[in-house]
């Protein structure tokens, strides 16, 4: 997993434990500054100085930040399956760190070889068992049609995931009980070291967002998705820049930034209007 080492954007980051998800609010982003990404996986080394100078070019805003900051640093340790990286995934959903790491611990003590267990040992195992170990029900359904979906081929194996596009294995894992999009773009980024991914619901890109371009307000993910667009073929650099913006503008600044405008509906409004206008009795 992910050795992960970045000053906290808020108080209540924690990045010194080995796992890449945390419990904030329900699951929030951990990056890690270290060495560049030079995927040795069948996936090609990142041309940085290519990627920047791309970046440069189509944002003003965005070179600025390139420019004041340090050079993009990301490290891909040995990747996982995603088998693997999704049962850990379900282990560290809502709770503390701390907490998952003990329990994921109890869950590999029930493998036969006392690491993660197989898909086969994880459908053999009973609930009883699973919840002793400290899972949820709903974890525990999760891992098993994760299990499942292994051995049926949804769910790839780390090879073939190395082979399959970015949008083919989001479509595959987002499939699974429990596991939504944001945790297949940080398998894709952090241990497959895809270089174009945009993580539209991720909040620290989205405050990012909104530092770097002078926002009171998040972007709705179309929002962000459609002005990403600009950042093509290197979406996955950008999306560091944004969270190197929210770690440099401090906590104070981050609590300023409200939530995405939601407008409301024409109809509400207008007759909201109306019942402004009517006479009082």
């Amino acid at each position: 997993m992910i050795a992960a080492r970045l000053q906290p954007c808020f108080s209540y980051f924690d990045f010194r434990t080995s796992h890449f998800l945390l419990p904030i609010a329900n699951l929030f982003l951990r990056f890690q500054i270290g060495a560049i990404v030079t995927e040795t996986r069948a996936v090609p080394a990142l041309d940085l100085d290519k990627a920047t100078k791309h970046l440069a070019e189509r944002d003003e805003h965005l070179k600025r930040l390139i420019e004041e900051t340090v050079p993009f640093q990301l490290k891909t340790e040995a990747a996982q399956s995603p088998y693997e990286t999704l049962l850990e995934a379900v282990t560290y959903q809502s709770i503390s760190g701390k907490a998952a790491a003990t329990i994921f611990a109890r869950v590999k003590a029930l493998s036969a070889s006392g690491g993660i267990p197989t898909p086969q040992e994880m459908l053999k195992l009973r609930k009883p068992s699973l919840r002793k170990a400290g899972l949820s029900g709903a974890k525990i359904l999760a891992m098993k049609d994760l299990a499942q979906k292994t051995i049926d081929g949804v769910v790839p194996t780390l090879e073939q995931a190395q082979n399959l596009s970015d949008d083919e294995l989001v479509k595959r894992l987002v499939s699974v009980r429990g596991i939504g999009a944001w945790t297949v773009e940080m398998f894709l980024i952090f241990h497959l070291g895809r270089p174009d991914v945009l993580p539209i619901h991720d909040l620290g890109v989205k405050k990012g967002w909104s530092i770097t371009y002078g926002k009171k307000h998040m972007p709705k993910p179309k929002e962000l998705l459609a002005f990403g667009e600009r950042w093509r073929p290197y979406r996955t650099v950008a999306s560091w820049y944004m969270w190197r913006a929210c770690q440099r503008a401090g906590n104070a600044a981050m609590r300023k930034i409200r939530p995405a405008r939601v407008r409301k509906p024409r109809q509400h409004a207008e007759l909201g209007r109306a019942a402004s206008k009517r006479p009082r009795r």
